[in-house]
């Protein structure tokens, strides 16, 4: 447990508050932390007994005999209203008695709890009453009476406390392997951040029993119990992802810079004086890779992808948007180290607020530019964006994201990995490859065949070949791929004078995510072939500053 909470709880119970209340779900954790202070004579001076109320064994007295008849609330709050010693007494399921929901309020509960708070703050000893409640709910009239004290999840010393002690009781049977080093227990570990203990210990005990080997990858396991907090959360998704940085077609540029920041949540990278990165903003032509990027990174990283889908936090009653970004928030940080992914991030954001809504839009977004820029936990943020221009310049500045990376339709070079990267992909069966030959030539002959094609647009046209091969059931040929090149009209054609607005813009103010080296060799981005109209592209090389990581 972290020393922040001990400190706090020592002076709040120094200075005599009558009612804490602790939100959490685990309460042999709360009650063991509260415990430990309340019996402490260097944190509270006069060591106090513990008392502790269920509604199943009433209360029970700090020598571990229980009161009688006093499973009733009211009654337990009577009996504790009546104690004449130092004490701290923990109450565990009184928030069933405060209303909410279908549940009726019990009147009298309340009532006797403003007593308690009376009688503790004038009683002649020091006596403090503990709620503790998985929810955080409160009847108007106890709001003045009562203190809310923040309990925090277990930290990384915790958890992988539990770890080693799990190692340490299944490794000597030989049923089990250990096959993780030091560096690999600190990823476990971090892994499970955001879960409480015996979230953890399912966790680890689930990788343990999976294949009889404890290693890396079952840091994948670990991910999943993360995935019942979001999944429960509802505000948040849990993206699977099946690609790695090597099945994206071109971004080198983006990519070195990805790799270069990955493990940097990890205790070595403390050491370097790093903090964790914020991160990364990528504008650009619509289906070029931002969001396949944001995919691909979390499975390099080994980290979770949760999605924040700006509709959800608008949703709902009036009112409701700022706490629904807040516990959205919440969520992502239990589940650190993470990635957030905001997909098209200028339709929830593009002016930070728009009229009508009573400030709603613009409240919102001020809690996120504040998240953003005072964060502590490392969730790092890919926001994705294709009309970046609208978004307000507070977004934009430095200390909100890491870098802003713009992606253009691809080069000649980057067209020939992405031929490569979605024919190999489909191309798995020898029956459907046929004696089509997945070389330089091949590639070389599509890709300047495709100028002016997006990456989605290339990975259609090697779909569509592939239709019409199923559809006469034979192998797949060249002139399948080529005929559905020449058949398809390309975005560049269709809305270019958009792209030349986006790349207008990111000149200046936005960092190419293409390497230099595959950068065409007349100096251009992605110039249009004559049977691309070139007047509607803009000459010379496209967005992007040319910054190579």
């Amino acid at each position: 447990m972290a020393r922040p909470f001990r400190e706090a709880l020592s002076q709040l119970l120094k200075a005599r508050f009558p009612i804490l209340y602790i939100e959490s779900y685990e309460e042999h954790r709360v009650v063991a932390e509260v415990t430990a202070v309340a019996r402490d004579a260097a944190l509270v001076r006069t060591p106090r007994g513990v008392w502790t109320w269920s509604a199943t064994e009433g209360l029970i007295q700090p020598d571990g005999t229980a009161r009688k008849g006093t499973t009733s609330p009211a009654d337990a709050l009577s009996a504790a209203m009546r104690t004449d010693e130092p004490g701290v007494l923990i109450f565990k399921d009184l928030h069933a008695a405060y209303g909410g929901g279908d549940r009726p309020r019990d009147p009298e509960v309340v009532r006797r709890l403003r007593d308690v708070a009376a009688a503790f703050k004038s009683g002649m000893v020091a006596r403090t009453l503990v709620l503790v409640s998985p929810v955080l709910q409160l009847p108007v009239e106890l709001e003045k009476d009562v203190t809310i004290v923040d309990f925090p999840l277990p930290t990384e010393v915790e958890i992988r406390a539990v770890l080693e002690g799990m190692i340490a009781a299944n490794s000597t049977s030989g049923r089990i392997r250990i096959a993780v080093d030091e560096v690999g227990r600190e990823k476990l570990a971090k892994a499970a951040l955001g879960l409480t203990l015996q979230e953890a210990e399912n966790a680890f005990a689930r990788a343990m029993v999976n294949d009889g080997v404890l290693d890396l990858d079952d840091i994948a396991l670990v991910h999943e119990e993360k995935r019942q907090i979001v999944r429960k959360a509802g505000l948040l998704e849990f993206v699977d992802v099946e690609v790695g940085l090597n099945d994206i077609g071109g971004l080198e540029n983006l990519k070195r810079w990805l790799r270069k920041r990955d493990g940097s949540w990890l205790a070595e990278a403390a050491e370097y004086g790093l903090p964790a990165p914020r991160g990364v903003l990528i504008t650009g032509v619509p289906g070029c890779g931002k969001s396949l990027t944001a995919k691909a990174v979390a499975a390099a990283w080994g980290l979770p992808l949760l999605r924040l889908d700006i509709g959800r936090v608008f949703s709902g009653l009036v009112g409701s948007s700022e706490q629904n970004l807040r516990n959205a928030i919440r969520t992502a940080e239990a589940s650190a180290p993470c990635l957030l992914w905001v997909d098209e991030i200028e339709k929830g954001f593009a002016g930070g607020g728009s009229a009508g809504d009573s400030g709603t839009s613009s409240r919102v977004f001020g809690t996120f530019l504040t998240w953003m820029q005072e964060k502590t936990e490392p969730v790092f943020v890919v926001a994705t964006a294709n009309n970046i221009e609208n978004l307000p310049p507070e977004l934009l500045r430095k200390g909100r994201f890491d870098e802003i990376f713009f992606v253009d339709l691809p080069t000649r070079a980057e067209r020939e990995s992405i031929w490569a990267v979605h024919i190999n992909k489909r191309l798995t069966r020898p029956a459907v490859a046929g004696e089509l030959a997945v070389g330089g030539g091949l590639l070389k002959e599509l890709s300047e065949l495709s100028q002016g094609y997006s990456g989605a647009e290339i990975e259609q046209a090697v779909v569509a070949g592939l239709f019409d091969a199923f559809s006469e059931r034979r192998a797949l040929r060249k002139d399948d791929l080529t005929r559905a090149v020449v058949n398809m009209v390309p975005l560049s054609v269709t809305q270019a004078e958009r792209i030349s607005a986006v790349r207008a813009w990111a000149e200046m103010r936005a960092v190419a995510a293409t390497a230099a080296e595959d950068w065409d060799p007349a100096g251009g981005m992605s110039a249009a072939s004559p049977s691309i109209r070139p007047r509607d592209l803009p000459p010379g090389h496209g967005g992007g500053r040319k910054i190579e990581f």
